[in-house]
């Protein structure tokens, strides 16, 4: 199932998806867009989530996909990394994907226990 979420919209109760896009806003840092598509998907506040920066240098990240030097903006460009459990793909610098690494359900978690 995949979920076009704007960068504007807010979840406040947890929704788990197995994958979701999230469009990168025009003048939206890429790890900010990272860390907000994660929170909003997670239902967790972002000061909850572990660093960003355990993962990879987040200004490398955002240079990546900065216009270039006369402004026109970069074409092409995909980058793939795990971050509190999923998978995350920045394509462009224009939208992520977002995808489950692990789906458990409150049943599949009670028969692991007994």
């Amino acid at each position: 199932m995949i979920i076009r979420v704007k960068s504007d919209i807010r979840f406040t109760s947890p929704v788990v998806h197995l994958s979701m896009e999230y469009d990168i806003g025009t003048d939206e840092a890429v790890s900010m867009a990272v860390v907000r598509a994660v929170s909003a998907v997670e239902g967790r506040d972002p000061q909850s989530l572990p660093p960003l920066t355990n993962v990879l240098d987040t200004d490398a990240l955002d240079t990546l996909f900065v216009p270039q030097g006369d402004g026109t903006a970069r074409t092409g460009g995909r980058l793939s990394f795990v971050y509190s459990n999923c998978r995350l793909t920045i394509d462009n610098g224009e939208y992520l994907t977002y995808q489950l690494l692990e789906h458990r359900s409150a049943r599949d978690e009670h028969s692991r226990r007994g």
